[in-house]
This record gives C-alpha cells, sequence and structure tokens, in this order.
C-alpha cells in the first residue's frame, strides 16, 4: 500500500513513515502543501494523511481542489485537537476520517486500513491464492494449516503478487510498488527477496506458487 504524507512538523513526519514502514507501507513524505499537491495530484496513491496547517498551501485548500479534480484518493485529516471547526469542514470537503493531534501510529494504521476498504468497496480482509492465505489486519499467513512468519517486507512483497494471481509483474513494478525505489538495472533487491519468500511459502509445497517468467518478472500462480 502507498501513502503519501503531507505534514510539516519534520518529527511527526518521522514518526509516521518509521511507523507504516515497520508495517510494510511504501510511504512518500511531503513538507510543504503545494509540493504535496502536486505529487498527489500527479502519482497514484492508495491514501493520503493530510495535516491541515501547511506551508505554502494548506490542507482544506489541497482537499477541496483533489475533490474539485474528481481525484479518487482515500484522504485523512489530522487537526489540532480543539478545531472542531477545521474537522467539520474537511468532513464536508470530502475527507473520508480525520485524527486528531497526538494520535498513536497504531490507530492511523487501523483508520488507513478502513477508509481504503471503504474505497475499494472491499469486504474481504483475506486473500487466498489455493492453499495460500493471508488476513491483512491480522498480518497472519498461512500456507495450508503452517503459519508463515515473514517481515513487513516480504508481506508487502507477497500481498502485491497474491492481489494479482496469473499477472507477470516486472522487477521494475514490483520494485516501485513495493519499495518506492527509481529501478536501478544493476540491483539484485528483488531477487533476493523473492527467494527468501520462496523458502518460506514453497519450500516444502508439491505445488509451487511463486514463478519466474524467465527475462520478464515474476507472478504468483492463478489457481482454480
Amino acid at each position: 500500500m502507498k501513502v503519501l504524507v503531507i505534514e510539516d512538523e519534520r518529527k511527526i513526519a518521522s514518526l509516521i513513515r518509521k511507523g507504516l514502514e515497520a508495517q510494510g507501507f511504501v510511504v512518500d513524505v511531503c513538507l510543504r502543501g503545494d509540493e504535496g499537491y502536486a505529487q498527489a495530484a500527479a502519482r497514484p496513491y492508495d491514501v493520503l494523511v493530510l495535516d491541515i496547517m501547511l506551508p505554502g498551501r494548506d490542507g482544506l485548500s489541497i482537499l477541496r481542489n483533489l475533490r474539485d479534480r474528481k481525484v479518487p484518493l482515500p484522504i485523512i485529516l489530522l487537526t489540532a485537537r480543539n478545531e472542531l471547526n477545521e474537522r467539520l469542514e474537511g468532513l464536508n470537503l470530502g475527507a473520508d476520517d480525520y485524527l486528531t493531534k497526538p494520535f498513536f501510529i497504531e490507530e492511523l494504521i487501523a483508520r488507513i486500513h478502513a477508509v481504503t476498504r471503504r474505497a475499494s468497496g472491499a469486504t474481504r480482509s483475506i486473500l487466498v491464492v489455493g492453499d495460500l492465505t493471508m488476513n491483512l489486519l491480522t498480518r497472519e499467513v498461512k500456507r495450508g494449516e503452517t503459519a508463515l512468519e515473514l517481515t513487513p517486507r516480504e508481506f508487502s512483497l507477497l500481498e502485491h503478487l497474491m492481489r494479482s494471481p496469473g499477472r507477470v509483474l516486472t522487477r521494475v513494478q514490483i520494485c516501485e510498488q513495493v519499495w518506492s525505489y527509481d529501478f536501478d538495472p544493476g540491483t539484485n533487491l528483488v531477487e533476493v527477496y523473492v527467494q527468501r519468500l520462496r523458502k518460506k511459502v514453497d519450500a516444502d509445497a508439491a505445488v509451487k506458487l511463486i514463478e519466474t517468467i524467465r527475462g520478464v518478472g515474476y507472478r504468483m500462480k492463478a489457481q482454480a
């Protein structure tokens, strides 16, 4: 899941980034409203975490313009505890949710999952491919009855593959979606993580789910 955070307080922005990345999110941070608005309007994200008080362009202006342009991006506002009018205005302008400062990162993560599920119309929180299951809420992964212990980055890579069974994903696409990096042709980062996943997901299974498409990339084997 790719998250854009527009927050001018560096300490808060850093805490949000670290907290979300620890759970496997891909996070971009902008410290100015004008830069953040340009990025939100131009690049695909799953959710926007938006502070109201920003230099360059305030959060409500960003929200209003994104909604006027029909950008269907779920937006969570960050507000001061005593600014009720701003919260109400934000909700009326089309914000999906809000959090008052200070807040716990666990609550922000729960709000992100909630607004993205509502935005996609999805009621399921479990991905299933063959006998491989992934619970997006509890972050439990099982192959059959065997629980798999994955790092946050391994979880994100597997989730990306499981969301598109049968579809070939290039190394560039995987790197951009899972790591948010500009792809370096010389890196073997994707290969290393795919091999780690294979050892955990496919090693003891009769049916191998993670397939290499030589010269192209990888895919999760589609299962009836």
